[in-house]
């Protein structure tokens, strides 16, 4: 047996597993179907690029074909890549349960309706707005400052987030005059590929540009590294801790690395209670704590401390004990050697992005079905504070002072500078924890998906390049600057 016949035969065998499942197990909710899209993959016998609608069983064949469809995109005008762009943005809104239902069912982690939201939320991505050119005059002349695209660029998907980051890069790439090959974790490369053939087609039928994003059959270590070395590919754009930048950074090219992230929040005596309380758990519990910009722990001033765990509670969240917590912990992470030293914890995968009521049975306890986060007292050295959880626990950490509670935020987010939270009406206490912190996304007094304009003036993205600086990207990010000068050129003023 060949290697294709080998992977059509293992497609085959899932896709029929799935079907023998339907009519065993009775289903509250839509099972995704993956039939149409891989049987896609293979519809015809040639091996033409346009007859995979962007998925390709190489990554040498999902490049070139990106690479085809590049020369033609960077010819279109604004308008007309805001046409492609326009078509990604329908399709997502307007299957949004389906893609959700699908990326769930598949990753098993988050939650549904924060999923269906996140595409939703495709619309606060920018577009072909910010696009822009500059220019400068003097006497002596002219010089016009032009965004040039890169070509091809590299892209890996994290599982969780793995359509929205497709979309929301896809947008700014295409807007960029770009065209993009995806690496998807293994874990969410059926709804990834799914997703991918639906712009796709939808984009030739109606642009006649063919392949704008590639992506390979079946993703690996091996084929991730084949993108980020090939040498159409002009630069990349990562997601993952130091390894996976460092992996990426082998290669010289240019490598727009979002890293990872701990966000604190400091509560002082001045804040709102109740809208610190409402804004954590927004935060915090969205998507099951998936975001890497979402609240993980909190630092409380010691005088508004109780005050402020009973507005959680009228928030809508459960508050767990000294024992339910340390169940919780055991059960959440992993220790090296014999003792139980944050240094030494590592995060189980098993409850990374669960519901609440699956960490509440973790820790023997039973929660009301409108629960919306878990949190509970701890010291500021616990697992739960010290490590990117991803989890709707959130742990609440008493201080002496606002001062001791920038000091141990500053200490919780390890130098990653990402994202902290501030809930104060003290402008100088905001201030100075800004500055201590650093951070790539600074909010205060609000959720922090106000900084992806979710109840707030911010943009989209979901890849905030922290490692590399680039912050939150846009389409401006995935462009070179490119200077024309005209020397005598005419000078109205």
């Amino acid at each position: 047996m060949t290697n294709q016949e080998q992977v059509i035969a293992d497609i085959a065998k899932e896709v029929v597993s799935r079907l023998r499942a339907q009519t065993q197990q009775p289903h509250t909710t839509t099972t995704p179907n993956y039939a149409p899209a891989i049987a896609s993959v293979f519809a015809s016998p040639s091996n033409s690029a346009e007859a995979h609608d962007g998925v390709f069983l190489t990554v040498d064949e999902a490049v070139r074909a990106a690479y085809e469809a590049q020369k033609k995109v960077q010819e279109m005008s604004l308008e007309e890549r805001g046409n492609m762009i326009s078509i990604i943005r329908r399709i997502s809104i307007d299957r949004c349960e389906e893609l959700g239902r699908m990326e769930l069912e598949e990753t098993k982690v988050g939650r549904l309706d924060h999923k269906i939201q996140k595409l939703k939320n495709m619309k606060y991505v920018l577009g072909i707005d910010a696009m822009r050119s500059d220019a400068r005059t003097d006497k002596s002349g002219l010089v016009l400052i032009e965004r040039a695209a890169w070509g091809v660029i590299g892209m890996s998907l994290p599982v969780t987030h793995a359509v929205p980051t497709m979309v929301a890069n896809a947008i700014n790439i295409l807007a960029a005059g770009n065209t993009a090959i995806f690496a998807p974790h293994p874990s969410g490369k059926r709804v990834s590929q799914y997703a991918l053939q639906l712009f796709n087609r939808e984009i030739e039928r109606e642009c006649g540009v063919a392949n704008v994003i590639t992506t390979v059959l079946e993703p690996t270590i091996e084929s991730a590294t084949q993108m980020f070395q090939h040498p159409q590919v002009a630069l990349l754009c990562v997601t993952g801790g130091p390894m996976v930048v460092a992996a990426a950074s082998k290669y010289g090219k240019r490598v727009i690395a979002a890293g990872p992230g701990n966000p604190p929040v400091v509560v002082d005596e001045t804040a709102d209670l109740d809208l610190a309380a409402r804004s954590i758990i927004e935060g915090g519990g969205f998507d099951n704590n998936l975001l890497c910009i979402g609240e993980k722990e909190v630092f409380v001033v010691a005088s508004v401390a109780t005050a402020f765990m009973d507005a959680m509670r009228r928030a809508g969240g459960f508050e767990l004990d000294k024992p339910a917590i340390e169940k919780l912990t055991q059960a959440a992470f992993t220790f090296d050697g014999d003792g139980k030293g944050c240094a030494r914890a590592h995060v189980r995968k098993e409850l990374v992005g669960k519901d609440v009521s699956v960490l509440a049975a973790a820790a023997g306890v039973s929660v009301p079905a409108n629960a919306q986060i878990l949190y509970g007292i701890t010291d500021e050295n616990h697992p739960f504070v010290v490590e990117e959880q991803m989890m709707p626990f959130i742990p609440i950490v008493r201080v002496l002072n606002v001062e001791a509670a920038i000091a141990a935020s500053v200490k919780a987010e390890h130098g990653y500078r990402h994202t902290a939270i501030m809930h104060s009406k003290d402008v100088g206490n905001v201030t100075r924890m800004a500055r201590a912190l650093n951070t790539t996304i600074f909010v205060s007094n609000a959720s922090s998906l106000a900084s992806l304009g979710f109840g707030g003036p911010g943009y989209l993205s979901h890849s905030i390049a922290t490692p590399t600086g680039e912050g939150i990207t846009t389409p401006l990010t995935f462009t070179r600057e490119r200077q024309i000068t005209i020397g005598g050129a005419l000078r109205i003023i």
